[in-house]
């Protein structure tokens, strides 16, 4: 008569399976299936954790001045909580990428802009990454600096939309979403107009993930984005098994 060999299944975090954490801005604006703040997003569980006093236009128009230690704190619970990865839910918040990444144990991915370098080394040598943002006017050579972003990249901003930059800086409530996407097509056609060199289009903001596939119609060029960026990064925090390594205890805790 034969048994079963016994397995142990080993403890130690208040949960399981969401490896990704995601550092969120406090904000009421909707946050539409597609983007960062919408778990519906994504094909992996996340665990999400606000920044309070941390707004759209905190971040975007002052710089995320005196934030950083907030974020720091919030990193390290979630960590703390049990996950393996921190993400965030703007674009530039590249600017505390390295401090965050210093402050924590496990890898830091801030903002969609760090796929720029990537991404320009894909293509040919006269043609670039172009980037699309919710404010140029705020997109500073720091931010793009903290991120990797190579010179000479083009960058355009939604400062003149009728929807999406209002909605989103001033907080609001609601959104026209077919608004917000034709403002973001315009955007878009405005790039590779002013700037016809642009090979591919980076979405800076967290927000503009939705519309991706609509932009790469219009244009004709492939669209990077938050979620592009965060589903590469949770493939190495999660490596798909394929059948060869033993489960560890841990392991059959974490499924």
């Amino acid at each position: 008569m034969s048994f079963a060999r016994s397995t142990i299944a080993r403890g130690g975090r208040p949960f399981y399976g969401a490896r990704l954490g995601v550092l969120m801005l406090e904000t009421r604006f909707p946050r539409i299936t597609g983007e960062v703040g919408n778990a519906n997003t994504w094909p992996f569980p996340v665990h999400y954790k606000i920044v309070r006093g941390a707004s759209a236009e905190h971040v975007v128009r002052r710089g995320a001045e005196g934030l950083l230690e907030s974020f720091i704190t919030a990193a390290r619970e979630v960590i703390a909580d049990g996950v393996d990865g921190i993400t965030t839910s703007c674009g530039f918040l590249s600017i505390f990428q390295q401090e965050i990444a210093d402050a924590c144990d496990v890898p830091v991915a801030t903002s969609s802009l760090m796929q720029a370098r990537m991404i320009q080394s894909m293509l040919p040598k006269d043609r670039r990454v172009g980037i699309l943002t919710i404010s140029a006017a705020d997109l500073s050579r720091a931010h793009l600096d903290a991120a990797g972003v190579p010179e000479g990249a083009p960058v355009v901003g939604l400062e003149d939309s009728k929807e999406f930059y209002r909605v989103i800086l001033n907080d609001e409530p609601e959104m026209d979403v077919a608004q917000a996407q034709q403002d973001l097509l315009q955007a878009a056609a405005r790039l590779v107009e002013q700037h016809p060199e642009t090979g591919a289009i980076l979405l800076e903001c967290t927000n503009m993930s939705p519309y991706s596939f609509a932009i790469a119609q219009e244009t004709g060029r492939p669209v990077y984005d938050i979620v592009t960026f965060i589903k590469w990064f949770h493939s190495g925090l999660r490596p798909q098994n394929f059948g060869l390594a033993a489960r560890s205890g841990h392991g059959f805790t974490d499924v």
